[in-house]
């Protein structure tokens, strides 16, 4: 370092040139590196040369700058201080697209960590600026150019609101169709970014025509495309149920099942999660997604894959199905979720945050769940805590289906129910007596546990009149 140092004032441009880029290359390896280029005030050096040298040194200089800030806020707070950002964003003025490029990826890298730094970029005047990059014919700098605005974007509404306010919507909207795989992942996700904050930011991208357009990237052969158009139609649908609506009569709910059935993984995530959160508004946006068979999809989902976190996120999108009424719950239990719920509710290797998504998806399908075929497994597997939601949907079908009782006893689930140990005057008790007052007397009595002892005793002190 301390040798690159004095060849930043070679008078040779060339070894400028390739000592700052040695150093950016440094920088870049570890936050060691990057904090003694701090160390060594080798940055107010490179922030006045940014302004005064040609544009081979402006490029290398604005790559050091993005090397050193990529690692923490810290580092990146320290180039703000040594005063690169008014510089930085001259760069974006450059006649020269690899300059603007080069002050693009500098600038979003710094904005990326906290809405602080976020703040300090768009009080230098970046945003209008890098809405204009967006515009420029060459891909690399749209690329960046719209990857600094989604970094701009993340931390708070009022950043999202400076974003939308110098025109970026409607700019990347139109780029949604273009070709090239990795602009539209910066497009997609800074739209993204951008609704997620509120319901007015939301409407605002809405209102920009991404629908249905939106949808195509959903079948698109980059994963990041998927899953970044995923994230940005769970982002709207989030908030409201008109919205959801909206993108129910895109067609929105049957693309994305479709997109979580031709995909594996963390790719799946935001499909799932923006199923739920469709469901979860109302009674009838819950029915479009069991309409467009999104149960058996979240089911294979939560069979299938691995992480614990893809299958909280199942869960939770089947209990935000079920929880609505007796039909929506019956449409999740007839392809035998609960049990594989129960499993992994009970599983000790199962996350904390699974076993918690896990419970709560089963209470809320349980407590509106009245198809009794798919209850009867639970009878025998539950844990105390599970089992009285099963009894209470039992107490509550029984009194008045004839069918349904002799099928209780003929399956077996009477006799369970008279072994279950409830505390006196508890819930579970008052499911049980509601249960067993569907019967006679003798009948409950038959099923008790110790019955046939009691039999064989009466039996053998019988003693027969001779």
């Amino acid at each position: 370092m301390s040798l690159l140092r004095p060849l930043l004032l070679d008078v040779v441009p060339t070894i400028q040139q390739t000592a700052a880029l040695a150093l950016g290359r440094l920088a870049n390896y570890n936050d060691d590196l990057a904090e003694a280029v701090v160390k060594g005030d080798i940055l107010p050096q490179l922030v006045y040369s940014l302004a005064e040298q040609n544009r081979f040194y402006k490029k290398a200089a604005a790559f050091v700058l993005r090397a050193v800030g990529k690692h923490s806020p810290q580092l990146a707070q320290a180039i703000v201080d040594c005063g690169a950002l008014d510089t930085l964003v001259i760069c974006l003025e450059d006649f020269d697209p690899g300059v603007k490029e080069a002050a693009s990826w500098a600038l979003g890298y710094i904005a990326r960590h906290n809405s602080e730094l976020s703040q300090a970029v768009v009080d230098a005047g970046a945003v209008p600026l890098l809405v204009l990059c967006i515009l420029e014919p060459e891909i690399a700098l749209k690329r960046i150019a719209a990857s600094a605005l989604s970094d701009i974007s993340k931390h708070s509404p009022e950043l999202a609101q400076t974003v939308v306010d110098a025109g970026a919507i409607a700019h990347l909207a139109q780029m949604i169709l273009n070709p090239d795989a990795k602009l539209k992942r910066q497009v997609l996700s800074a739209l993204s970014q951008i609704a997620k904050h509120s319901v007015d930011l939301a409407e605002m991208v809405v209102e920009a025509e991404i629908f249905p357009v939106v949808l195509t990237c959903l079948k698109d052969s980059d994963e990041y495309v998927k899953k970044n158009a995923a994230t940005l139609i769970r982002e709207i649908a989030k908030h409201t149920p008109e919205l959801s609506q909206l993108i129910v009569n895109a067609g929105g709910i049957a693309a994305v099942i479709d997109c979580i059935g031709n995909c594996k993984g963390n790719v799946r995530l935001p499909g799932i999660m923006m199923l739920g959160y469709v469901a979860a508004h109302s009674e009838n946006l819950a029915m479009a997604v069991i309409i467009s068979k999104g149960v058996p999809q979240l089911s294979i989902c939560l069979s299938e894959e691995q992480e614990d976190h893809i299958k909280a996120a199942a869960a939770w999108a089947l209990g935000q199905i079920g929880r609505h009424t007796p039909e929506h719950a019956r449409a999740v239990a007839v392809i035998n979720v609960l049990p594989v719920l129960l499993s992994l509710y009970m599983e000790t290797e199962s996350s904390e945050d699974l076993q918690v998504k896990t419970k709560k998806a089963l209470k809320n399908i349980l407590q509106k769940c009245t198809y009794l075929p798919a209850l009867e497994p639970l009878l025998h597997d539950a844990p105390p805590n599970i089992l009285k939601y099963v009894i209470g949907q039992f107490s509550k079908v029984l009194p008045h289906d004839s069918k349904a009782r002799r099928l209780f006893v003929t399956s077996g689930g009477l006799k369970k129910v008279q072994e279950i140990k409830a505390e006196p005057g508890s819930l579970l008790q008052e499911y049980i007596n509601t249960i067993n007052n569907c019967y006679p007397e003798e009948i409950v009595r038959y099923y008790s546990p110790g019955y046939s002892e009691a039999l064989l005793e009466r039996v053998e002190n019988y003693q027969p009149v001779l």
